[in-house]
């Protein structure tokens, strides 16, 4: 198949393989008659792999990892792999709970003003934060 075919069948798009190929994740095939490349089923499963790992929120580094493992013997590396990963994932669903946590505070905070009496809680929050050093 052709790259555009590739890029259909994967659901992705031409420039998006041509940069996989640019960070050697996706082999590109030799020209073959007319100078034209040929993808075959290992570059779709390949791609869709790729995609797959970019659903997860791997990065690019890490799917690159993954790649280069033998799947009969590398599970461990592969699950060493995925558990820093997690760790991540689980620091930005905290950080996503705390900015929750403090955004429904100052919501409700906001509800409980009358207007033009007070400052509004929301933006004296973001004004005292922008006035603290970090």
């Amino acid at each position: 198949m052709t790259i555009g075919e590739l890029a259909r069948a994967a659901g992705a798009h031409v420039e998006t393989i041509r940069f996989y190929q640019r960070k050697a994740l996706l082999v590109e095939p030799m020209r073959h008659f007319r100078k034209i490349r040929r993808y075959g089923q290992a570059h779709l499963a390949r791609l869709r792999f790729i995609k797959a790992a970019q659903r997860l929120g791997f990065t690019l580094d890490e799917i690159a990892e993954l790649l280069r493992l033998d799947a009969a013997l590398a599970c461990g590396e592969a699950a060493q792999i995925a558990g820093r990963h997690l760790a991540v994932v689980q620091a930005k669903i905290a950080d996503l709970e705390r900015m929750e946590k403090v955004l429904s505070e100052l919501i409700t905070a906001c509800g409980k003003t009358t207007p033009g009496t007070l400052a509004c809680p929301l933006i004296a929050a973001l004004q005292q934060s922008a006035s603290s050093p970090t």
